[in-house]
């Protein structure tokens, strides 16, 4: 009953509580950081396929480039960036002339904007967002080109505006051939939540770290020893869980994007 007592008292109090509640910012940076991806990438294929030479050329930019920048660089980047810049625009009507030290940031304190995790955990999806939309929008730009060309130019035949081609038929058809791919840019965007620390953001890995680092009290001396291998244990299997949960997911999706169409190679 004593060992029963301490696990309860250990494992529920405020150290752990607030790493169980860290828990929904990794699911909400993953949920918004896949929505601005996927916006992300519906945008970045669009300029690829334009019928426009220069607009080609800046999705082919985005795709190309992002894609073989690492993901922390625009974690660091991004949100200061964009936190800088509007600091900048307040200092404009904030700050005195002549006021504020040279050369600090900001320019004086009342042009500081103080951002919460919240407004953190906001910037750090849509950093997620412009790094996975690349890879996003180069598996939708690849669907779009996989859709049979015959099957466009018979629904122009039967009539069809080039805007209902465009939605009825090519954009319907496309998600087949671009769901496997975006399965994949979906768990590797899982995976890069764990950069949320980078944020002043309590994620689920800096919190297991520090809850399973040896832990001392002067009162009661070493109250656990290096336990952090069980706490990575405990992560690898809400990773596992979430994998799982994502593969029957993207699993259901294809059933509904397969439903009333032949696809080569499908029986």
């Amino acid at each position: 009953m004593d060992d029963l007592a301490f696990w309860v008292s250990y494992l529920t109090n405020g150290r752990h509580l607030n790493w169980y509640i860290s828990f929904q910012y990794t699911l909400y940076a993953a949920l918004l950081g896949g929505t601005f991806a996927l916006l992300f990438g519906l945008a970045g294929a669009s300029l690829r396929n334009s019928s426009n030479s220069i607009l080609r050329l800046i999705g082919a930019g985005y795709t190309n480039m992002v894609r073989g920048i690492p993901d922390v660089l625009f974690f660091l980047f991004f949100p200061l960036a964009f936190e800088q810049l509007v600091e900048l625009f307040l200092a404009q009507g904030a700050c005195a002339p002549g006021e504020g030290t040279p050369g600090a940031w900001p320019p004086c304190p009342a042009a500081n904007w103080y951002l919460g995790t919240w407004e953190y955990l906001l910037l750090a999806s849509v950093s997620l967002g412009i790094v996975y939309g690349a890879f996003t929008a180069n598996v939708i730009s690849g669907a779009l080109k996989a859709v049979p060309r015959g099957q466009l130019e018979a629904a122009r035949a039967f009539g069809f505006s080039r805007s209902q081609v465009l939605w009825r038929f090519h954009i319907r058809q496309m998600w087949i051939y671009a769901l496997p791919g975006l399965s994949n840019c979906w768990l590797l965007l899982i995976k890069a939540t764990s950069l949320l620390s980078l944020l002043q953001i309590t994620d689920i890995v800096r919190g297991a770290n520090l809850l399973g680092a040896p832990n001392f009290s002067r009162s009661a001396g070493l109250i656990h020893g290096d336990w952090r291998w069980a706490y990575y244990l405990a992560l690898l299997v809400f990773y596992i869980l979430v994998t799982w949960l994502s593969e029957r997911g993207f699993a259901a999706l294809t059933r509904w994007a397969s439903r009333g169409m032949a696809v080569a190679g499908r029986s």
